[in-house]
């Protein structure tokens, strides 16, 4: 299957079939490392807005390749974004000295008017409350690393999904594999009506609730999220929902025995420390997964890997 010169934009635009094969170089990569599979080749890392972990497993599976890794960690300070140059100019130029883009940014589109502005791949590391293509990749990986499948499955995602881009890409990387989707969010945070609208045009059972006690005891992936303060227009509505949700350990009494809790991370308090201890949590192992579905990206959009 060839990637050469793709871009990873948004999950709509990727098959099943390639969601399928990424996965599949991944598990390679991750089983067998290939430290000088994309030597003298240049990453250009460029994140608008702050980023721990997708940032540096980026940078990390890059390395771990073999590449030299360009570029900046706050626009407002290092790049000519500050003297006023455009998004559509600066990629322009950048791409006259990487062979790859990753890139952050809080506009929405803003992945989809990089990749007109360059031949080089862009890889989408987060637009906005848009979508986060690889951050999907490497939870459908996770997924399956611990489930041993991903069709069929009972599925909670919980928290802020109205903003979440982690969460709308899943949702709709999901409809590929038949899965029982049940969105738990306040009703001012649920899932956006264009992804319902998705999710019912590609036949995909789901359903909406407020509290995770009414489902946890059903699924096999319990896929929490934090309230993203940054997203919030107004202040006074984000100190209404802050706390709404916290998994505590006492609430996996009952739950299916291969039930993982899996998180994009960072969290805040939605998570109790004492949950990380039990056999249900998966969200570290899921963060370092993310080295293996980028290095798997990068080799296929180089052509390096087939």
């Amino acid at each position: 299957m060839d990637f050469k010169g793709k871009d990873i934009i948004s999950i709509p635009d990727i098959s099943k079939q390639e969601i399928d094969h990424v996965l599949a170089i991944a598990a390679k990569m991750k089983k067998k490392p290939n430290p000088s599979l994309l030597k003298d080749k240049v990453l250009a890392s460029l994140f608008y807005e702050p980023s721990t972990r997708t940032r540096l497993s980026f940078e990390t599976a890059a390395e771990r390749l073999g590449m030299r890794v360009i570029g900046f960690a706050e626009a407002g300070v290092s790049s000519s974004g500050k003297k006023g140059e455009s998004l559509h100019d600066s990629i322009k130029n950048i791409g006259l000295y990487a062979d790859v883009i990753a890139m952050r940014h809080p506009a929405e589109g803003s992945a989809r008017l990089a990749s007109e502005a360059t031949d080089k791949p862009i890889l989408n590391g987060g637009d906005g409350a848009n979508q986060h293509p690889t951050q999907t990749l490497l939870d459908l990986f996770t997924i399956k690393e611990t489930q041993k499948k991903l069709s069929g499955l009972d599925i909670a995602i919980v928290g802020d999904l109205k903003f979440g881009r982690t969460t709308h890409s899943l949702a709709q990387a999901l409809a590929y594999y038949n899965p029982r989707l049940y969105f738990v969010a306040p009703e001012a945070l649920q899932m956006p009506d264009h992804i319902l609208k998705f999710l019912k045009k590609n036949k995909v059972k789901f359903s909406q609730h407020e509290k995770i006690e009414n489902v946890i005891n059903k699924v096999d992936i319990l896929y929490m999220t934090r309230i993203q303060k940054e997203r919030f227009p107004d202040p006074l509505e984000y100190e209404r929902v802050k706390n709404v949700y916290v998994l505590t350990e006492d609430m996996l009494e009952g739950v299916k025995p291969n039930m993982k809790v899996m998180h994009p991370l960072p969290r805040v308090d939605e998570i109790e420390p004492s949950v990380d201890k039990t056999k249900h949590a998966y969200y570290f192992q899921q963060a370092e997964n993310g080295l293996y579905v980028r290095q798997g990206l990068l080799g296929l959009v180089l052509g390096k890997l087939k």
